[in-house]
């Protein structure tokens, strides 16, 4: 027991780097699964470069598409957004706010697209098909070889090129898509760092005060599902019982739909006067006279994404 529970505590002080890495090994396995038993590359001029580009592009946008909607932050910010009532300053903020958020979101799940089309490209199925239908490239691959090079270039992914010379050029279009791939990971590597440390040299906090931040977020999001299922399971039976004793309900305390707005809009940073999430953020102001989403010198803070995403990871656990 005391095994499985040191398991499960890896699991969550892990669990972003788990899950990226599952994501990964999963987006692996899934393209070679494609490459190798679906793909068949039609070996014609007119097919081979969108056969290719289908199989190539459309699961990577697939895979972009899936993170984002797994993604809390983009439904924190679109969450009943038609029906704001901000003026049109607040809006304008707002709106600000709502694209650097998405910027952040759409760069944070592009790792799943880009190691689709990185190991595609390491693989060399789709290139080769692709490439071998496209006669701007044709002219160059077959300088110097035989006059029928062109005609014959789409049957090379298929082995069905009749002169040797010209189905020798299938070693180098593989090489062209692994030189492709690597420099692609090369790519995606240096610009992982260095965003990385950008954002880590514009935080508004400490190396300590940043992990005491997630332990608070831990700490609040268990908190407030606890306080969430209590009032909602107290509301619940006091409308039963008023139903079945056939009496007026004499109210239950909840909430009111503009402070369930005001606690589940974006976090917005003031290094001035920091707060820790929306809600201590919220319980911090003076109620009816502002909204905390539209504070004058807040803004969103690169590098602390973590505190909108902290929701449903705390979710995860109870």
């Amino acid at each position: 027991m005391d095994k499985f529970q040191g398991v499960l505590d890896l699991h969550f002080k892990h669990r972003k780097a788990l899950g990226l890495g599952l994501a990964t090994l999963l987006t692996v396995g899934g393209e070679r699964i494609f490459s190798t038993t679906v793909f068949q590359c039609p070996c014609t001029a007119a097919w081979n470069l969108w056969y290719s580009l289908a199989f190539l592009l459309v699961p990577a946008l697939a895979l972009l598409f899936l993170g984002l909607l797994l993604n809390a932050r983009p439904w924190r910010t679109l969450t009943g957004c038609c029906q704001s009532k901000a003026s049109s300053t607040g809006a304008s903020k707002r709106n600000t706010n709502t694209v650097c958020v998405c910027c952040e979101v759409t760069a944070a799940v592009l790792l799943a697209p880009l190691t689709w089309v990185a190991v595609a490209l390491l693989g060399g199925a789709f290139y080769e098909c692709g490439a071998s239908g496209i006669a701007a490239l044709a002219g160059s691959l077959c300088s110097g070889r035989h006059q029928n090079c062109t005609t014959q270039l789409p049957l090379v992914p298929c082995d069905k090129a009749t002169e040797s010379d010209v189905q020798d050029l299938l070693k180098t279009l593989k090489a062209q898509s692994q030189v492709a791939g690597w420099s692609l990971i090369a790519f995606v590597i240096t610009i992982f760092m260095i965003a990385t440390c950008i954002s880590r040299c514009l935080s508004p906090v400490s190396f300590q005060q940043r992990k005491f931040w997630k332990i608070y977020l831990e700490e609040e999001q268990k908190i407030f599902k606890s306080q969430t299922t209590e009032h909602a399971t107290g509301l619940a039976k006091e409308n039963v019982k008023c139903f079945f004793e056939c009496k007026q309900s004499k109210g239950y305390k909840i909430p009111s739909s503009e402070e369930w707005h005001q606690i589940s809009s974006i976090y917005t940073c003031n290094p001035n006067k920091l707060y820790y999430s929306t809600l201590h953020k919220y319980v911090n102001t003076e109620k009816g006279n502002v909204s905390i989403s539209s504070l004058g010198e807040d803004a969103v803070s690169p590098g602390l994404g973590f505190v909108d995403s902290s929701y449903i990871n705390s979710l995860k656990q109870t």
